[in-house]
């Protein structure tokens, strides 16, 4: 059995820490964000810390380390998208991780066409195949963390990618949307073996 180390999080700095949490809790499914400024400047980052918040109703949420531009815009108007980052998007998504000033676009720096949303003011990538458009339901803080909450309104979605006939519902297929992920450091990755396993129910099994 090899050895193991232990690394008290009171001796950590605050970059070490981040470190190691990004790198045990990995991988992590990027949100490219988009969102507009009370002026009127688009802009897109994208979030490594996303989630799923609720279902009923929908929100997802992700986490900004320090107040962003992204944070600033959602509290100044209230909407963002969140795009499904793909393996065709990466240099583009690495790009826009970049410290831009909040008067530049990352649209028009980084040369990624936009396109009207359907149901909030920021556009979205034109090359999206699944955005979440949504309308802020809360900001918490944690820490340095500020974790931005939103109520999904809508999305909008490659008709190549979805899987109609499923019983549940059409739905994304994770195989033909390949998201892609961050780990630790520098270090992405894309979507591996796929496979199928039903969730057991007790109930079931004790008839």
């Amino acid at each position: 059995m090899a050895a193991k180390r232990t690394f008290p999080a009171a001796e950590q700095s605050a970059q070490r820490a981040y470190r190691l949490l990004t790198a045990s809790v990995a991988p992590r499914m990027i949100g490219w964000v988009s969102s507009r400024s009370a002026e009127g400047v688009d802009n897109l980052a994208p979030y490594s810390a996303f989630t799923i918040v609720s279902s009923r109703p929908p929100m997802i949420g992700f986490t900004s380390f320090g107040v962003k531009d992204t944070v600033r815009n959602v509290r100044e108007t209230g909407e963002f998208t969140v795009t499904v980052a793909t393996p065709g998007h990466v240099g583009q998504v690495n790009e826009t991780a970049s410290n831009f000033p909040p008067h530049r676009s990352e649209f028009v720096e980084c040369g990624i066409a936009a396109e009207p949303s359907v149901f909030v003011a920021p556009p979205r990538p034109a090359s999206a195949q699944c955005t979440l458009e949504c309308r802020l339901h809360q900001i918490v803080e944690f820490g340095d963390g500020h974790f931005v909450v939103g109520e999904v309104l809508g999305w909008v979605i490659d008709a190549d990618v979805i899987e109609e006939n499923h019983p549940e519902g059409p739905h994304p297929r994770p195989q033909d949307l390949r998201p892609l992920s961050k780990l630790g450091v520098d270090e992405w990755a894309t979507l591996g073996d796929v496979f199928r396993m039903a969730r057991p129910d007790y109930n079931r099994s004790q008839a």
